[in-house]
């Protein structure tokens, strides 16, 4: 016979954030796939051939990544068609003006664009992070109702804009700094450096606020209950 408490875990569950390192492998596989891999995918094609070959072996891993989730029943996320689509648009003006120059600066535009988006939406219900954190943290509408989930999700938000932001001005000044090899390797490294730790930090944030109301979840497959 099913006790009350038995019957009401699964909704208590529910409303809690994943557990830590749960979250850490969702956002390290969905960065490597849309992030890490191409750009390392591109730095090494451009070094062994030519910019060309680079842009197209880029966008085909992008572009197979998406299809093989597709195929396969996954979850393809809002990231991965993100990097696609301005993959595809910024590879296909390039081709077609034969302009190298123009694939290295549409990034600088396009993050000014995605930075006054995230920023512009902190006058809205719900902030651009709060849409896209189900790709990277699982939540419902009851845990995204929470007072201090919902302020953290603004000024997440508020971080990654200025984050983006500072992304479009390096890149910039590296692309009219360095030659394009070397703005590639550099701006790779420098780019990878400050995505990592704004990850690092959006993770470390939403734990704090996660333990300190006591929201944070417990490991896939785990039975135990939280020690808070």
């Amino acid at each position: 016979m099913v006790t009350t408490h038995e019957a009401a875990a699964p909704a208590a569950r529910s409303t809690r954030l994943p557990h830590l390192r749960d979250i850490v492998k969702r956002v390290a596989l969905s960065l490597l796939a849309a992030v890490v891999a191409p750009a390392v995918l591109f730095a090494t094609v451009l070094v062994l051939v030519n910019v060309t070959a680079a842009m197209i072996a880029a966008l085909g891993w992008t572009a197979g990544v998406v299809a093989w989730r597709a195929a396969t029943g996954r979850c393809v996320s809002v990231l991965l068609l993100l990097t696609g689509g301005i993959m595809t648009v910024k590879t296909g003006i390039t081709l077609a003006t034969g302009n190298t120059f123009i694939y290295f600066v549409q990034p600088v535009f396009v993050d000014l664009v995605v930075a006054l988006l995230f920023l512009g939406s902190l006058w809205s219900a719900r902030p651009l992070v709060a849409r896209l954190a189900p790709d990277f943290c699982p939540m419902d509408s009851e845990l995204a109702a929470h007072p201090e989930i919902r302020r953290l999700l603004h000024r997440l938000t508020l971080m990654w804009g200025l984050v983006i932001l500072v992304k479009g001005s390096v890149t910039l000044w590296l692309l009219l700094s360095l030659s394009t090899v070397d703005f590639v390797l550099v701006k790779s490294g420098a780019i990878m450096t400050l995505t990592v730790t704004a990850v690092a930090a959006t993770i470390v944030w939403a734990t704090a606020v996660g333990r300190r109301e006591g929201l944070l979840g417990l490991p896939q497959g785990s039975r135990t209950p939280a020690p808070w």
